[in-house]
């Protein structure tokens, strides 16, 4: 048996050298192939995704996962890299079980693998699309060179509470910005080709809704409707679909009162049935064990709901690998519906190229040669500035290479915090802080002086909760006012103030949900006395969510939002310090100007008493403590130059849905240095069958203009932009008035208006 077996794979193997025109054929032809050679507890064995841990190369051999991989019960890893630990890994699967599968290995690759890019949320601020899937390109190349296959990313959840920490890892609050954003980084990551050996299969995340978790509690309840799914949170998903990812993560998260893990109607009736998805379904960590404390049943109960849901792959809680083959013989699941999951998690090995050489990921020389290089740190570098928002000016930057520059605070002099939250193949003591940043900048051309002025809070608890994984901030034992003391003297000698503040790199992604989103105390007690002293106080703002800055924008002259910028980040924050690069990004959140106007995005509606005219007003939908309007609106931006627009042109004032409508705009550079601006398009439905809101983005464009310079900007809307989906969950485009407006914001706009017949 053994015998015929090895020839049946050897079979296999030969067969993956197919020509392209019939390689999907072929796929399914060796894998109905292999599945009839596969006992039911190999077929099951394949669906267990184990968290591999930490191995040095000669010790994966007596783990208890090596034992499952031989007896089949493994069908990937993940959280393990190296090519050596990898190769040996695959090596176990390829020379020890019985059928020789390989095994697939994923790992967290969010935002570059070593030569770490800007946490996604600061990406998302680019409003670049070359440059973000240039950015997932990268990280693809780095990750397959040193045995990553697959990666859990992109992470595209619509989030519209900074409370959450999650938001990140996510581009934003707008479903159509999220949605190009999501089809970028999956053509990114997997190329055209996934059999080419550094290409890796991507996973978006988190399916569905996540990002609207109740009071931005991290894996809390999320409950809305389905018209409000479809319109807003769904689209960036659906793009990633399109886009041809290979595989999608259910979310932690309960929708209808059902966990998504074992959510049918998302899993199948959406996902699949609805937008055609032919790849497989993996849960997120320990996500199948987890609805055992939502309420819905033991573990043999949620794994059988899981599978009959249409979910493949159980990560870590082993729930499908320990109980399903008691539930096929109890009649709770069938053999088939096992056999379709096997096939899906198998087509994705297949397509991968992972039977033609389960090696293909393990090349030495790739690992030492194409990982953390010099051209992809300089990419990166660039990208970072790029992504950075200028949100406050008042003549102070860009900052002259002279005199004395003065450089506090407790993100000053952190290179660990200057990737963000997940960058966990970062080299954290390589990556480039702002101190190391600015005095390579300046050179001898300005002095640089240090203080680090404040710790992060005052709280120590808080501050170790926030600089987990490797990344302290090496609190310092003196008071808060030995501290500030430290950093006013050396302010007296300084002709200008850098103030590096804000939050810890881990102060925002997974289970790092505030309630209080401004910045910590003992950091405004610094820049309080900074500004005390006279001098122009810059601030260079670190944070992986909208803030509540109501204080800073009023008192402090300048401010720098530099989110996380990645492993180059003090390069980069000296390149727009000092005005080697213009600022150009532009906000993909709304920032409140406290708390309690969250949630607080620009798409909203009005209700049947909106607020007309100046606040406050009795009896209108507004607060009695501070006005509607944010502190800084979606889309919003500063540059060292200035654009003007002029009133928006159209096409035609009556079209007809099968007709397009073409908008114009010109916009000129009317200040005194070459800049980037991004032109942004929104319409409003002003009648619809359900209601409409006020604004929604449906296209951009970002352009270079030099000084005085003027570029006509042309959008061509069609019926697709002018479509919905109504009460009944029918796409349809309504005739009616449309306004349509053009600006370099949400708030900032010329208006324009046409009839859809």
């Amino acid at each position: 048996m053994k015998t015929l077996v090895g020839f049946a794979i050897l079979f296999l193997v030969a067969g993956c050298n197919k020509t392209p025109s019939n390689q999907q054929t072929s796929i399914e032809g060796r894998v109905d192939s292999l599945i009839s050679l596969m006992t039911l507890e190999e077929k099951i064995g394949q669906l267990n995704l184990p968290s591999a841990g930490a191995f040095v190369t000669g010790s994966v051999e007596s783990s208890d996962i090596a034992k499952k991989i031989e007896q089949g019960k493994v069908g990937g890893l993940f959280n393990i890299k190296t090519v050596a630990n990898i190769r040996e890994m695959q090596k176990i699967a390829i020379d020890k079980s019985r059928l020789k599968i390989p095994l697939i290995f994923g790992m967290d690759v969010i935002h570059g693998y070593e030569s770490v890019f800007p946490i996604p949320l600061g990406l998302s601020c680019s409003w670049d699309m070359k440059l973000i899937e240039r950015s997932a390109r990268i990280a693809a190349i780095e990750a397959s060179a040193d045995g990553i296959n697959w990666t859990f990313s992109p992470m595209v959840d619509i989030s519209r509470d900074p409370r959450w920490g999650r938001i990140s890892e996510g581009s934003g609050e707008d479903p159509y910005l999220g949605s190009q954003i999501a089809k970028a980084m999956v053509i990114g990551f997997q190329g055209n080709d996934l059999s080419a050996n550094n290409t890796i299969m991507s996973c978006v995340k988190h399916y569905a809704l996540y990002g609207a978790s109740e009071a931005g509690r991290d894996y809390n309840t999320t409950d809305m409707s389905r018209h409000r799914m479809y319109n807003e949170y769904f689209p960036p998903y659906q793009a990633a679909v399109d886009a041809g990812v290979g595989s999608v993560m259910a979310s932690f998260n309960e929708i209808d009162g059902i966990p998504a893990t074992a959510n049918k109607w998302l899993l199948t009736d959406v996902l699949r049935t609805q937008w055609g998805f032919k790849g497989f379904l993996v849960s997120d960590y320990t996500g199948i064990s987890e609805m055992i404390n939502h309420g819905i049943g033991d573990l043999q109960t949620v794994s059988a709901l899981a599978l009959d849901a249409g979910l493949d792959m159980d990560m870590v809680s082993e729930g499908l690998l320990n109980t399903l083959g008691n539930s096929v013989k109890e009649g709770k699941v069938t053999e088939q519906q096992i056999t379709e999951a096997c096939r899906r998690i198998l087509e994705a090995k297949f397509k991968l190229g992972l039977f033609d050489n389960p090696y293909k990921y393990c090349d030495d020389n790739r690992a030492t040669s194409e990982v953390f290089t010099a051209a992809n740190r300089a990419e990166a570098r660039s990208t970072a500035a790029q992504s950075f928002v200028l949100l406050k000016n008042n003549n102070v930057l860009p900052l002259k290479r002279s005199g004395t520059i003065a450089l506090v605070g407790p993100l000053a002099d952190a290179k660990e915090n200057m990737t963000g939250t997940w960058s966990v193949a970062a080299r954290f003591s390589e990556s480039i802080s702002v101190l190391e940043g600015l005095k390579k900048s300046v050179g001898s051309n300005a002095k640089i002086v240090y203080a680090k002025g404040s710790n992060l809070t005052e709280d120590e608890v808080l501050e170790k909760n926030s600089t987990l994984f490797g990344k302290s901030l090496h609190r310092d034992t003196r008071t808060a006012a030995q501290l500030r003391d430290e950093a006013l003297r050396i302010a007296k000698s300084a002709d200008v103030i850098v103030a590096a503040v804000g939050e810890a790199a881990e102060m925002s992604g997974e289970a790092a949900s505030r309630t209080n989103i401004e910045i910590p105390e003992t950091q405004k007690e610094l820049i309080k006395a900074l500004l005390k002293t006279g001098k122009p106080v810059v601030l260079v703002l670190f944070t992986g969510r909208p803030l509540a800055l109501a204080w800073e924008e009023e008192n402090v002259p300048a401010i720098l939002n530099v989110w996380f910028g990645g492993s180059e980040a003090g390069d980069a924050i000296a390149d727009v310090v000092f005005g080697d690069v213009n600022p150009s990004g532009k906000l993909s959140t709304t920032f409140p100007q406290n708390v309690g106007q969250v949630p607080i995005y620009y798409a909203h509606k009005n209700t049947g008493r909106p607020l007309r005219g100046p606040w406050f007003q009795k009896f209108q939908s507004n607060y009695l403590d501070v006005s509607n309007e944010p502190l800084y609106p979606f889309g919003y931006g500063l540059s060292y130059t200035t654009f003007s627009y002029s009133e928006v042109k159209l096409s035609s004032a009556i079209i007809s849905s099968a007709d397009s409508l073409v908008v114009s705009v010109d916009v000129t550079n009317t200040g005194s240095r070459e800049g980037k601006e991004v032109v942004q398009l929104y319409i409003r439905d002003v009648v619809g069958s359900i209601t409409r809101p006020v604004k929604e983005l449906k296209a951009f464009e970002k352009i270079t203009l030099k000084s005085g310079e003027t570029k006509t900007v042309n959008f061509t809307l069609g019926k697709k932009d002018l479509s919905f989906y109504n009460a009944d969950l029918n796409f349809v485009a309504e005739p009616g008035e449309f306004h349509v407006f053009v600006g370099g914001n949400s708030r900032d706009v010329k208006q324009g208006s046409f009839v859809l017949k």
